[in-house]
């Protein structure tokens, strides 16, 4: 007889790494070079610093950096890795993905037994990354091995009002059962549908095709839609369970989203407790939402832009906004808007704000949204075990210098900005071409490309490893190549 089948226990995310660029741009001078009002950027988008790569870096070195430091820091070796997966947006090529590049840090360890390929829509890709690893973790085709979902983007616009919402990273997840940040299982909402709200339909350019106004209503809409699906479900579970409460905002412990800037963050935290108070069958007009009956029988589609509703609501969900989202948005706050890894680096930001003995036990919500459209509103738990070396603790350990890391960063005057962007535009998928930027302005450990030669075939190096200068001391250090096709 078959035997019964079972789920793998608590399966989710063990382990988080994260890389940024080594060089940002102050938000406050960007406002003063770009000759628009003081405080357009830092106080009505939120932000404060812009992390940005020179041509020294692409999307394939970013992910090559993050893959290394996570195997690394994990005490990892290649060969427990069955499934690696992209996220990314950043297309220098229409035809090889960026994870066949990554696999030359595992042919040391003789292992090309490995699952995956790139997933891509805007800002989605990492989270559908993310999903394909935990159904790969969770299904018949699962050998026992980790499974990775990498998350790298660059984020760059042409001059204007919408240059300072860029930003770039990478974040890499190991994946796997047992682990210190698992996925709740049936309780995920998704809304997809097709809108221009941004797009790159020009392959011989980095920037994108851009209708803000519309881009913020498509993103608010998606969360109205995802996270009904999502309390729907939740409210099913509590049905069962039988305890009688009714579901809602205080039962998630802290909740992250993607973050263009900080600023819709915020009004997206108002955006759900608007949907709380209207799916509400009896709101408590007089504690809770006191002042609000006004808004009781809206219609959500009525209200994207109805500034006395959202002054209203941001009012009303403050106190929620500052305990369970806003330790999320430093990374949001400091790099900028990394596209698909702007979620987990809020994920990150929130690990990192208090102690594992704070957050054991407590669910975490996150919304991911990539235009075009795409997005999901799920949750996590994070786990109890505050044993020593437990998963959680070796996380939580493994990211507490994230303010000493934003600290090491330099900082680059607009004007500087400014030539690395022109830079960028004029040679963005020039071949053959040598990079100008300088390898030594990298974080120890960074990978970087020294070359495109003539058959747009791409060349990466490592800086060191130590501050000492001792060179690649990890698997898979030396030179890498990738080769990539000519774009229209």
């Amino acid at each position: 007889m078959e035997a019964a089948h079972t789920w793998p226990k608590d399966v989710g995310i063990i382990a988080l790494e994260i890389y940024f660029p080594s060089q940002y741009v102050d938000q406050s001078e960007l406002e003063d070079f770009d000759g628009v009002s003081k405080g357009k950027y830092t106080i009505g988008l939120g932000q404060s610093k812009m992390g940005f790569c020179s041509d020294r870096e692409d999307v394939q070195s970013l992910c090559l950096t993050v893959l290394q430091r996570l195997v690394e820091r994990n005490n990892l070796s290649y060969d427990m890795i069955g499934r690696l997966e992209v996220g990314t947006e950043t297309v220098i090529d229409k035809s090889k993905s960026v994870k066949t590049v990554l696999m030359q840090l595992f042919e040391s360890s003789g292992n090309c037994s490995v699952e995956g390929i790139d997933t891509t829509n805007a800002c989605y890709g990492g989270t559908a990354a993310l999903f394909n690893a935990l159904n790969w973790v969770e299904s018949s085709s699962w050998d026992g091995r980790y499974a990775v979902a990498i998350a790298g983007d660059i984020a760059v616009y042409a001059t204007g009002n919408a240059r300072c919402t860029g930003g770039a990273g990478a974040v890499a997840m190991l994946v796997g059962p047992n682990a210190s940040l698992m996925v709740e299982r049936g309780l995920r909402g998704t809304y997809m549908c097709h809108v221009y709200d941004f797009y790159k339909p020009d392959l011989s350019s980095e920037y994108p095709v851009v209708d803000g106004k519309l881009s913020i209503k498509c993103y608010l809409r998606a969360l109205d839609n995802c996270y009904q699906q999502y309390r729907a479900k939740a409210q099913a579970v509590m049905d069962r369970e039988k305890n009688g409460s009714v579901f809602s905002l205080d039962c998630i412990d802290a909740m992250c989203f993607h973050s263009p800037y900080c600023k819709l963050v915020q009004k997206s935290v108002a955006r759900l407790a608007l949907n709380d108070f209207v799916l509400e069958a009896n709101p408590d007009l007089t504690g809770k939402y006191t002042g609000l009956d006004q808004f009781r029988h809206l219609k959500l589609e009525d209200t994207y832009f109805d500034r006395d509703v959202e002054k209203a609501f941001l009012a009303a969900s403050s106190q929620l906004y500052e305990t369970k989202t806003k330790p999320g948005l430093m990374l949001a706050n400091q790099v900028g808007n990394m596209y698909t890894p702007s979620l987990y680096g809020g994920l990150l930001s929130y690990l990192a704000s208090k102690p594992a003995s704070e957050m054991a036990g407590k669910r975490v919500s996150l919304f991911s949204y990539g235009s075009g459209s795409a997005s999901s509103f799920y949750s996590l738990r994070v786990s109890t075990d505050l044993k020593p070396g437990s998963p959680l603790n070796r996380l939580v350990g493994s990211i507490a210098n994230l303010e000493d890391r934003l600290a090491a960063r330099t900082k680059l005057s607009p004007p500087e900005f400014d030539s690395v962007m022109k830079l960028r535009e004029k040679t963005h998928h020039l071949a053959p071409y040598s990079p100008q930027g300088n390898p030594d302005a990298l974080f120890p450990g960074t990978w970087y490309l020294t070359e495109i030669d003539e058959m747009y075939r791409r060349k990466y190096a490592r800086t060191p490893l130590h501050s000492d200068g001792r060179g690649d001391v990890a698997e898979g250090a030396g030179s890498v190549e990738a080769s990539e096709d000519r774009k229209a």
